[in-house]
């Protein structure tokens, strides 16, 4: 096989580990990363309506990755699917590279936002749902994934508390619960979804099934959130 093949050819799950493989070097947050794995690749393979070749469509869906650190799933996920060259992951955090610590919007093809400090990504997706929703355009979703550890800042717990009440249909939320937040949710955190009128649902974060099926069950009227269980970050 050519490099230019190998670089072209459709990838699959199994190619994950490898594609991911090719990132070295320090800060490289792995459990942050290997934990959004499956997540990510159910999403994008599955579920997501998305692609390269309408990046800019305005129907498109709107994926906003919130939990950041460590993005090399995300970028292999990307990879795999044909958003960016299998060549550039070599070079992740380099200076001249593209792909940074923190996916930058300008930069990766595919990305919807940049990230940063954490708890940011769900109050621009329900910005975002806002927007569709004044705009007329009522088929695109939005998702967001965000890491437990995040429901430790307020500005989620604000943008929770807003969504359900406006009624946003359309928004999406992944929690990738690794048990690495500070603070425990008294009856879990599907249960602080729910009370603020959310659909929610908590999954096991490693079967695709139960998280393809978690994604796509109905939700009308209501905002929709899945935790998607996954091993202890310590463990």
């Amino acid at each position: 096989m050519t490099i230019f093949e190998e670089h072209t050819r459709p990838h699959g799950y199994a190619d994950l580990p490898g594609l991911m493989a090719l990132m070295t070097g320090d800060e490289k947050h792995g459990p942050a990363a290997t934990s959004t794995l499956d997540v990510l690749w159910v999403l994008y393979d599955r579920v997501l309506r998305v692609g390269p070749e309408r990046m800019d469509d305005p129907g498109r869906d709107r994926f906003l990755l919130s939990k950041g650190h460590g993005p090399m799933a995300y970028y292999a996920v990307l990879a795999a699917k044909g958003f960016l060259p299998v060549d550039w992951l070599p070079g992740f955090g380099s200076y001249d590279s593209p792909l940074g610590h923190h996916p930058d919007r300008l930069l990766v093809p595919g990305a919807e936002i940049g990230s940063g400090s954490l708890g940011h990504g769900l109050p621009i997706a329900v910005g975002t749902a806002l927007g569709l929703r004044a705009q007329g355009l009522d088929e695109p979703r939005v998702w967001t994934l965000i890491g437990d550890a995040e429901l430790d800042e307020g500005s989620n717990h604000e943008a929770i508390a807003f969504a359900g009440p406006a009624g946003l249909e359309r928004l999406h939320t992944v929690v990738v619960d690794n048990s690495s937040a500070s603070h425990a949710r008294p009856g879990g955190i599907a249960a602080r979804f729910e009370a603020a009128g959310w659909s929610a649902l908590t999954v096991d974060g490693r079967d695709h099934e139960a998280l393809y099926a978690a994604f796509t069950a109905p939700h009308p009227g209501r905002p929709h959130m899945v935790v998607a269980r996954v091993e202890p970050k310590n463990a």
